[in-house]
């Protein structure tokens, strides 16, 4: 192989360097580090693409103490949940606190990571897809795994993922496999969408404007933050950028290494992303959705969620004490419990 810089040929005693492709260099990366420790009763499984590219799927199936502990006979099962991580986490955010808590009350639980995302498989490009095909790889998960009209719930970037799942929803009273309209490519039917701290449908442009005019000091922290990925080094500006303050230092620091080892790849182009922006609107009674923010988001402003959920007709519920990390703050209790309240009011 004749070398850019024209140097002497190499001895026949040193190794020869191989490019290898990406698939397999995530498997040596992943070999690497140790993954997520998962709790009692999860389990990580693999989902398989039709791309042949593998998600990172981790579950934990209903539990109920006591004489409810069989619920198989139920004729209204509860809905399965299924999660998705926004920018910089894996499956393991939701594993944390929220797989043990909704499992806990009767759900199974599927946290997914997305590809390039935590031990997910990374494809090759410099980002790990495009909302639409992020879509896809989550419809096409429910639509072979799971066999009921899910609750699909999404986090930050992972919200916006959700509102383009749900742009090109089924309706939820058709069948599952079938649809009125004859198109086969809808996405299959949710019992139900919640939406935390989300990016708003029209994308972060509107959020960062706001920033710079009305608070440059925290632009800046969050450009550093998160467009140059100082939260990784920095155990203050974590902190600052996704939890409370009441939250414990070494907790910042374990999720920090979590964060820093989860994203091989950014989630989106972002340029890319905001020429698809913003997503669709839904028709009415197409899905039950659920607008939930945070009084402490450093991303997400309370702009933000009331665009978001203005934009789906409905009235946002801004939860006071926590930050944009809900699912991993030291009140994580608070959102749970209040998506738990309206799952169980959907039936």
């Amino acid at each position: 192989m004749t070398s850019l810089l024209n140097l002497p040929t190499q001895p026949q005693s040193l190794t020869r360097m191989t490019k290898l492709p990406l698939p397999v260099l995530a498997t040596a990366a992943r070999a690497a580090h140790t993954p997520y420790k998962l709790k009692q009763g999860q389990s990580r499984l693999f989902h398989r693409l039709p791309s042949g590219l593998k998600l990172e799927v981790i579950s934990q199936k209903k539990h109920l103490p006591g004489p409810d502990s069989d619920p198989s006979g139920d004729p209204n099962p509860n809905p399965p949940l299924v999660f998705v991580h926004g920018s910089f986490h894996a499956a393991w955010c939701w594993a944390e606190h929220w797989l043990p808590f909704f499992s806990g009350s009767g759900h199974d639980c599927y946290a997914i990571s997305l590809l390039g995302q935590g031990e997910s498989d990374v494809p090759t490009g410099p980002a790990a897809g495009t909302l639409q095909t992020h879509t896809r790889d989550i419809a096409d998960f429910i639509c072979k795994e799971i066999s009921l009209p899910p609750v699909l719930i999404g986090h930050s970037f992972g919200g916006l993922i959700v509102q383009s799942y749900i742009s090109n929803i089924k309706n939820k009273y058709s069948s599952h496999y079938s649809s009125s309209s004859g198109r086969d490519d809808l996405h299959p039917p949710l019992a139900g969408a919640v939406l935390i701290c989300s990016v708003p449908p029209s994308g972060n442009s509107g959020l960062v404007w706001r920033y710079l005019l009305s608070k440059p000091i925290a632009a800046i922290k969050v450009t550093l933050s998160l467009a140059a990925k100082a939260f990784a080094n920095s155990l203050p500006l974590c902190k600052e950028t996704f939890f409370s303050s009441t939250i414990d230092d070494h907790l910042v620091q374990r999720y920090q290494t979590l964060m820093r080892e989860s994203s091989k790849l950014p989630l989106f182009d972002l340029k890319k992303l905001n020429t698809s922006l913003p997503v669709p609107s839904i028709s009415e009674n197409s899905v039950d959705l659920l607008v939930i923010g945070a009084s402490d988001d450093f991303i997400v402003d309370e702009e933000g969620l009331h665009e978001t959920a203005k934009f789906y007709s409905t009235s946002p519920v801004c939860i006071q004490g926590v930050a944009h990390d809900m699912m991993l703050d030291s009140s994580w209790e608070k959102g749970a419990e209040i998506i738990l309240s309206w799952i169980r009011s959907l039936k």
